[in-house]
């Protein structure tokens, strides 16, 4: 039935799963038993089921060794590997709070990390290409070099106790003042009665993750998770894929986002399916080798990931027939780059997913059966048990399909709050449960829904509100461009003005001139960008999100503009 407003409810058929994470996993893996549940290409490591299932129940065992207690917070401060989800599994079964770190933080903001939240334990990389994770850990812990293992007191880090570095057991040098990952799983015991006496206490309602949210503005904000909000998540993500225990799934996305933590490893671990990680951090040569060599059926990456496959200059000599399905998400998907995916990588059932860390992280998917025209230009439909609505910014008002306005979700995915801040927490979610997500949205009569930018990205000109999503789309179809985002810059005259920067494709040659001649009589006069940039790369997070406000303040210092006071 056609839908009259642009609200819209999920499915109920599938009850929710209201287990914790542990005792789902050790069901899963006694159905699953010697089935591969993980394979780590740049480690050479290989986990069944019942292999991952004794390695956690061992560093279970372990953190609570240290002296660590249900509801105490440890945090994760590496790039992807068997480490990483050993502690999400670990940490979930004695109800510890994994608190995931972003490997790009540097000392000051890890000291606001850690303190925040009040972390007790660490687990951290060595270093990773020219990050040396130790060597700021030193910098913000001297106390470290004199400090017994498990006992560090360290003025700038009140709270924490320990640090364990991830190693290969037996390789690299001691560190002062840290023990080894290797070490720390050798204190604990797979058949240590205290994990599964702690596991009957857990409640799936029970926090059991905090990730910081990147504001363009302000301290992070920590988005606690609990059971329930992300292996629900990450079953009906795994449903939407059509994932089976047949299933292996490549994820070059990092585990420390919900991309990674929640499409990638739960949405697998809920279905039997196999974890394939290419490499630690992204290299699209090793996507590319390791899709081939694991025989991988889904593939996961933000758009610049599956561009920079696509684009390799080896891309050729590779086999992707053993592909179907996975997900394009982390940013605005573009429909050109979903019909090459489909097309050149055999990803047939490939799906969208939108989605935002305070709702665990998906709202809105297609499904392997969504019509390809409604795959490659939405997000989907809202996700089982959930509601979505698109309101007026300011009024708040429902708004009829096909009118843009704030995207709103609702039901068992919204957080269960930003870590002592229930000021931010009221700002997000209303008195009626409606997390705000500050993205601008549509959706159609059949309750498809498409995200037209944010909030904060609308560019008014002259009194025309310009949705710079609308213009990356077209130029994407120029057959020179490989990237193009779209920002609005200060103008004295119009309020403000549209700036394109674009990566042209390699080998390639383009102008300014050539691009507005592109634009002329295709889109609106106001729409062609006024400034046009070529670049090499866009500034970016780790997770692949492209930080237009980066843009917007080298462009500003650049023409040397200031903000322009519109009436």
């Amino acid at each position: 039935m056609a839908l009259t407003e642009s609200l819209d409810r999920g499915p109920t058929d599938v009850p929710l799963i209201e287990q914790t994470i542990g005792d789902f996993f050790d069901d899963m893996a006694r159905r699953q038993g010697d089935r591969d549940a993980l394979a780590s290409a740049h480690e050479q490591r290989r986990l069944s089921y019942l292999e991952l299932q004794r390695e956690a129940d061992r560093l279970a065992s372990a953190l609570l060794q240290l002296g660590l207690a249900p509801g105490d917070r440890v945090g994760i401060w590496s790039h992807n590997n068997v480490a990483w989800v050993l502690m999400q599994l670990a940490t979930a079964k004695v109800g510890i709070i994994l608190v995931n770190i972003n490997p790009a933080y540097r000392t000051s903001e890890l000291e606001y990390a850690l303190n925040k939240v009040g972390c007790k334990a660490l687990v951290t990389m060595q270093r990773f290409k020219t990050s040396d994770y130790v060597g700021m850990l030193r910098e913000l812990a001297p106390e470290l070099a004199s400090a017994q293992v498990g006992a560090l007191q360290a003025a700038r880090l009140p709270q924490l106790r320990t640090v364990a570095w991830i190693d290969r057991a037996g390789e690299g040098e001691e560190l002062p003042g840290l023990m080894r990952f290797s070490a720390l799983l050798d204190m604990g015991r797979a058949d240590d009665p205290r994990v599964p006496g702690i596991a009957k206490t857990l409640k799936a309602t029970d926090p059991i993750n905090i990730q910081f949210t990147s504001g363009t503005t302000g301290f992070p904000k920590g988005a606690t998770l609990t059971h329930r909000n992300i292996l629900n998540n990450g079953f009906f993500i795994g449903e939407c894929m059509k994932l089976t225990p047949e299933d292996r799934l490549c994820i070059p996305v990092p585990l420390y986002h919900c991309f990674g933590m929640v499409l990638g490893n739960l949405a697998c671990l809920t279905h039997g399916a196999a974890i394939v990680y290419p490499n630690d951090g992204f290299d699209p040569l090793t996507v590319l080798q390791t899709v081939q060599a694991e025989r991988c059926t889904g593939l996961h990456g933000v758009p610049t990931m599956f561009i920079a496959e696509l684009d390799h200059p080896r891309f050729n000599e590779f086999d992707f027939s053993t592909l179907r399905t996975g997900i394009m998400a982390g940013s605005p998907c573009p429909t050109e780059v979903m019909k090459r995916v489909v097309d050149q990588m055999h990803l047939a059932e490939i799906t969208i997913a939108y989605g935002m860390t305070e709702t665990s992280p998906v709202s809105c998917q297609s499904s392997t059966d969504t019509p390809l025209d409604k795959r490659v230009s939405t997000v989907g439909k809202v996700q089982p048990h959930l509601e979505v609505k698109i309101v007026h910014p300011e009024t708040g008002a429902i708004v009829a399909p096909g009118v843009s306005g704030e995207l709103c979700t609702r039901g068992y995915s919204v957080m269960h709050g930003y870590w002592e801040d229930e000021e931010k927490t009221r700002e997000a979610i209303d008195a009626e449960g409606w997390m705000h997500t500050g993205d601008l949205a549509t959706m159609d009569a059949e309750g498809y829904v498409n995200i037209v930018g944010r909030i904060k990205d609308l560019v008014i000109r002259g009194g025309e509100n310009i949705y710079p999503r609308e213009i990356e789309e077209f130029l994407y179809r120029h057959p020179k461009i490989q990237d193009v985002q779209v920002v609005g810059l200060p103008d004295r005259k119009y309020g403000e003005e549209l700036c394109a920067w674009i990566i042209p494709k390699p080998g390639q040659t383009l102008s300014a001139d050539e691009v507005r001649e592109f634009c002329r009589g295709q889109i609106a006069h106001y729409k062609v960008p006024r400034y046009i940039e070529f670049v090499e790369a866009f500034p970016m997070t780790v997770t692949g999100k492209i930080q237009k406000f980066k843009i917007r303040e080298a462009m500003k210092a650049q023409l040397g503009l200031g903000e322009e006071k519109t009436a």
